[in-house]
């Protein structure tokens, strides 16, 4: 399986929840970098779209038990998020959570960074 995850949202360093700290627990900070795609304010909560073209900045981790990780996280996201491959800007394939539906394009984080919107 797939050792990386490309976080951009409540899972990022700087947020204490418990699946945050999860993360933090079960696998290595690789480094910040960007993705494809734009960022959404859709609630206390950020999502994310490969359309419309833009940048998404966030972490890179490498999980040390992707299964058992991915399956808590999974769970976490719920059924408003898919897991899916994308590369990062290291070149890195990682999994993403992207958001099931295109949201209203007046909440896109023009900055491209849901810590710094």
């Amino acid at each position: 399986m797939l050792q990386f995850l490309f976080v951009y949202g409540t899972l990022r360093r700087e947020f204490d929840n418990p699946y945050a700290r999860k993360l933090r627990a079960e696998a290595v900070f690789a480094g910040t970098t960007t993705v494809a795609g734009s960022l959404f304010r859709i609630a206390h909560y950020p999502g994310f779209r490969t359309e419309p073209p833009g940048e998404a900045h966030g972490e890179l981790w490498q999980l040390t038990n992707p299964a058992g990780t991915l399956a808590a996280l999974d769970d976490y996201e719920g059924e408003e998020y898919q897991r899916v491959l994308t590369t990062v800007g290291t070149g890195q394939t990682a999994w993403i959570y992207q958001y099931a539906t295109q949201p209203d394009p007046a909440r896109r984080i023009a900055s491209g960074d849901f810590s710094a919107p």
